[in-house]
């Protein structure tokens, strides 16, 4: 019997990528996505970029701590439709490598391996 293998994907940046493909003149930058993207009301980082990280910026943060951790940064507002837009694209790709996946949020998903065509293809970003 085969080996049964459960892959979940966190793509915890996820917000944060999408804002880049829109705005690739950003990409280097550090991004923050939350609330109405000004950090100086309340509201909380949906995700941060890669670069933001490297200051401590992490999502469930308040923006203004983000701030205050990486005042450089290009805050941005949340904008769902195109969040929902490009995680259907994604879940589109691995529909077509399994039937046996769970979408648990717009940024976690998880399927079992068995089932897959081939999801090293999938893992390496094909």
């Amino acid at each position: 019997m085969p080996k049964r293998s459960i892959i979940h994907i966190d793509m915890d940046a996820f917000f944060a990528s999408v804002e880049l493909k829109k705005r690739p003149e950003m990409k280097g930058k550090p991004v923050i996505v939350g609330g109405d993207g000004d950090p100086t009301k309340r509201g909380v980082v949906s995700a941060a970029s890669y670069e933001a990280r490297k200051f401590g910026v992490r999502s469930g943060m308040p923006l203004r701590t983000a701030y205050k951790r990486c005042p450089q940064a290009v805050f941005l507002p949340v904008d769902f439709e195109a969040y929902e837009n490009e995680s259907e694209k994604f879940m589109a790709i691995i529909r077509e490598y399994t039937r046996l996946w769970n979408p648990l949020a717009l940024t976690r998903h998880s399927w079992m391996s068995q089932a897959a065509k081939n999801p090293s293809l999938i893992l390496q970003g094909r």
